[in-house]
């Protein structure tokens, strides 16, 4: 159950992950906003430690994240992190894996 009222989405994770993981961006709140995506997206980043990877796992609704995505995370984070296209998922969605320098 949300401690978040529905105007604040729940966070991706509220947590250093010190492993490598996966953010699921996949849900309709996800679908309905590509700034939230991106946003939660960024903040999965920041929550993984160096050295580690997460894969963010984004909602088909908005396409490859190449249009969207690349972007965001170079502007934020620059040489700090190196991506990979993985595959795109049966539901859609596609797998970005993003690994923290």
């Amino acid at each position: 159950m949300s401690q978040h009222d529905h105007d604040t989405p729940d966070p991706v994770t509220d947590r250093v992950h010190d492993n490598s993981w996966s953010a699921n961006l996949e849900g309709p709140e996800h679908a309905e906003d590509r700034d939230l995506l991106v946003e939660q997206g960024i903040e999965a980043v920041e929550h993984t430690a160096p050295g580690n990877h997460v894969n963010l796992v984004t909602h088909g609704e908005h396409g490859h994240p190449e249009t969207y995505l690349y972007d965001a995370l170079d502007d934020e984070f620059g040489d700090d992190v190196a991506w990979e296209y993985v595959e795109q998922c049966g539901c859609g969605g596609h797998v970005l894996r993003v690994h923290v320098q």
